[in-house]
């Protein structure tokens, strides 16, 4: 094998070097740089994503706190809405109820007053009926005729004694 053989060493060791040089120069100029351009391009990616997500993170968080504040107007502005309309019908039926309770207590005084009457008419058509009860009582149990004004004094008479 010729490169085991002594004569060839000193050659084989100048090309070693030349080659390990020049391949040496190729790497640190060329590749390394190369190499570290893109783990740089690759880094300022990575920032510039990491910088995007959080720009888009505080708007999103701005979003979310901008809806719930319209969600909470929303809600404040629908209890003001039901307190208003609750209080609406509730000034509403009060409002009837009370003209409901006038129209109530008028039906009754009016049904008082016509019962006041109809009692009032019941008692003096009752001072008839009762003299000209007693009229035909005496007449046949005594055979009497009383005077219809006797009979009607002593009619008024035993009604008072009742009273």
């Amino acid at each position: 094998m010729p490169q085991f053989d002594p004569s060839s060493f000193a050659s084989q060791i100048f090309w070693l070097a030349v080659t390990f040089i020049l391949l040496y120069w190729v790497v640190a100029k060329l590749a390394i740089p190369r190499i570290g351009e893109v783990l740089d391009q690759r880094a300022r990616m990575i920032q510039e994503d990491l910088d995007r997500a959080l720009a888009l993170k505080a708007e999103t968080d701005a979003a979310v706190a901008a809806y719930e504040k319209a969600m909470a107007a929303a809600r404040e502005q629908a209890g003001e809405h039901m307190r208003s309309v609750t209080n609406e019908a509730k000034a509403t039926a009060e409002a009837r109820t009370t003209e409901l309770g006038a129209l109530v207590a008028k039906q009754v005084a009016d049904a008082e007053e016509r019962i006041a009457k109809a009692k009032d008419d019941a008692l003096a058509s009752l001072k008839g009926i009762a003299a000209e009860t007693a009229r035909d009582v005496v007449a046949k149990l005594a055979n009497l005729s009383p005077a219809q004004g006797d009979v009607e004094a002593a009619v008024a008479a035993a009604l008072k004694e009742t009273k």
